[in-house]
């Protein structure tokens, strides 16, 4: 007896991002709800939209597109929504992943206030990056990745001279995030 097998058709691929913005919500400027925000990001076709805290991360599935598409697709999107520019950084699950493994500082990895890091637009150059370690003169200490700076400060961001000092002198547009939002969006990421 002959046939044909069949298979219920299998849904496409939906790949997990997340995407991190930058300037919102911060000292009461620049308010985005994060209800409203996850709304949008459901009008644009995205599904098993999460956020985490108010600073905007957002954990989000789609069947297309890569990151820089994305990015510039929400950008645009969130620009005309809000009627401001706030930069986004968008990273897939595996960038998150990497992120985690290769943390340089794993003896304060424990306590997020002294490790973050900045997800950064490209990978710097030796230079920018040579002009930054001069700059580097207090009690923190800073490693380069790819496209991702992790910062190890002792005393705090807040209390970091030289976290003010990155984004002038490494002229690499980023956004930072201290652990505990690093691995919180990992764990969302992965449980989508």
């Amino acid at each position: 007896m002959s046939g044909t097998a069949c298979h219920p058709k299998l849904e496409e691929r939906r790949v997990v991002f997340v995407a991190l913005f930058s300037g919102i919500n911060v000292g009461g400027n620049r308010i985005v709800q994060m209800a409203e925000l996850r709304a949008l990001f459901e009008a644009l076709g995205f599904t098993d939209v999460a956020s985490y805290v108010q600073s905007g991360n957002v954990v989000f599935r789609t069947k297309k597109g890569d990151a820089a598409t994305l990015a510039k697709q929400i950008e645009m999107a969130f620009e005309k929504k809000w009627g401001f520019h706030s930069r986004i950084m968008v990273r897939d699950l595996s960038w998150f992943e990497r992120l985690v493994k290769e943390n340089p500082y794993p003896e304060v990895a424990g306590d997020p206030t002294k490790l973050h890091a900045y997800t950064l637009e490209r990978q710097p150059t030796a230079d920018e990056i040579a002009r930054l370690a001069e700059k580097c003169t207090g009690p923190e200490s800073f490693e380069v990745r790819d496209d991702v700076l992790y910062l190890k400060a002792p005393d705090g961001l807040g209390k970091s001279v030289f976290a003010k000092l990155i984004p002038r002198v490494l002229k690499v547009p980023g956004t930072a995030r201290n652990w505990r939002s690093v691995l919180a969006l990992l764990q969302i990421a992965r449980s989508l």
